[in-house]
């Protein structure tokens, strides 16, 4: 059983990188773009691959490079 806030190293991940700004597109996908930790252009987070995080990043696939 793991704790809020404990990582989970097992889980399989996926590497986020943010390409263009949420600028001027609609203010959920920005809200997406935060929900994903990411803050800048440029910018790479490893996050959990599962369905929720699959479903974040098809919505701001214009947005994101996914490797």
């Amino acid at each position: 059983m793991t704790r809020r806030g404990q990582r989970n190293e097992t889980a399989a991940r996926v590497t986020v990188t943010l390409t263009r700004s949420p600028i001027g597109f609609n203010k959920r996908q920005g809200l997406v773009v935060k929900g994903l930790g990411l803050r800048r252009i440029g910018h790479s987070v490893d996050v959990v691959d599962n369905p929720s995080i699959r479903g974040m990043i098809h919505k701001v696939r214009h947005l994101v490079r996914v490797g």
